[in-house]
């Protein structure tokens, strides 16, 4: 029984543990209920179980939430929980001490089950767009896939990057439909065959000049005249240099690899994203959902959990209709 889960106890007979194998989790998952009823405190409860496990977790956090995974007071001692009550409050350390303690001992769990949580994971936080956490790169690079630019992993690495990339800019991303869309993986193909990482820099070059005279059966003008062109170089280049974006440009790459990590303590990546707009979100909830399923596929199969992605608070982002 060393995959359970401790979720909790049935309240709907006698007592009794309620546990899920962690390797039920290597399909898809979805937490349904009314607001209130526990939806993330269930979805906290598997992350903490997990990493006591050693499995390591991308947490995507859209309400701000999830972060509070990143607390644990390993003593349940009073001083560990002054700071973070706010000043003049009627809550008082001791009283919160108290209260946890007594909250855990009614699960049969102790300081003890508390420490070896608190050591068993590492936390970062990552803010995208923002310095208050750890900042992601999400106007980097696209690096040439290892197997070729026409393979699967990327065409979808692609998509995923050029689709947030308009999004940001408002501008139709449609991979089909879009001028601008069309235009610009044909850029990425370009700098790709050459062997080079496609940058937004060498995308707004490429978009100025375009190494080629003809998309599919149309000679470039035709299909995108200059004039028209300038008007997508102008917004790139706005992205690249507005101090607006700036935080989007540097910090963390999204690597899925580094951000698992590998063997004890497990890994524990919040990305909190609360703060951004919705085109934001949107680009960014793209980007490292493409990078995830990209990383999928390089793996060997198996039937045990390598590792869980949790998203909190999907209304907005699921069922992917018209947008996303």
């Amino acid at each position: 029984m060393g995959n359970d889960l401790f979720l909790g106890r049935s309240v709907t007979k006698a007592p009794a543990p309620l546990s899920l194998d962690r390797d039920d989790l290597t399909t898809h998952g979805l937490i349904v209920g009314m607001t209130g009823s526990g939806k993330t405190a269930l979805g906290i409860v598997l992350i903490e179980e997990l990493l006591k496990q050693g499995i390591p977790v991308l947490a995507i956090d859209p309400k701000g939430d999830i972060g509070n995974l990143a607390l644990a007071f390993p003593r349940l001692a009073p001083e560990e929980f002054a700071p973070w009550l706010p000043a003049g409050g009627e809550a008082t350390a001791e009283g919160e001490a108290k209260k946890w303690s007594e909250g855990l001992a009614g699960w049969g769990l102790s300081a003890s089950d508390v420490a070896s949580y608190a050591a068993s994971r590492a936390v970062t936080i990552f803010t995208p767009g923002s310095t208050s956490g750890v900042q992601v790169d999400l106007l980097g690079a696209l690096a040439p896939p290892p197997d070729g630019p026409e393979s699967e992993e990327g065409r979808d690495l692609m998509t995923a990057f050029l689709c947030g990339l308009l999004g940001l800019l408002g501008r139709d991303a449609d991979p089909v439909s879009s001028r601008e869309f069309i235009l610009l993986a044909r850029c990425v193909e370009e700098i790709w065959g050459r062997g080079e990482t496609a940058t937004l820099e060498s995308l707004v070059g490429a978009a100025a000049q375009p190494p080629f005279s003809a998309i599919g059966a149309l000679p470039l003008e035709t299909f995108f005249p200059k004039k028209e062109r300038d008007g997508l170089v102008l917004a790139l280049n706005g992205l690249l240099a507005s101090p607006a974006t700036a935080a989007f440009r540097g910090g963390v790459p999204l690597d899925v690899d580094a951000l698992l990590g590998g063997g004890k303590p497990a890994r524990l990546s919040i990305f909190s994203i609360a703060h951004l707009s919705d085109a934001e979100r949107m680009f960014f909830v793209t980007a490292l959902l493409s990078e995830v399923v990209a990383w999928m596929r390089a793996q060997s199969g198996t039937s045990s959990l390598r590792a869980l992605l949790y998203m909190d608070e999907i209304a907005g982002y699921f069922p992917p209709v018209a947008n996303p």
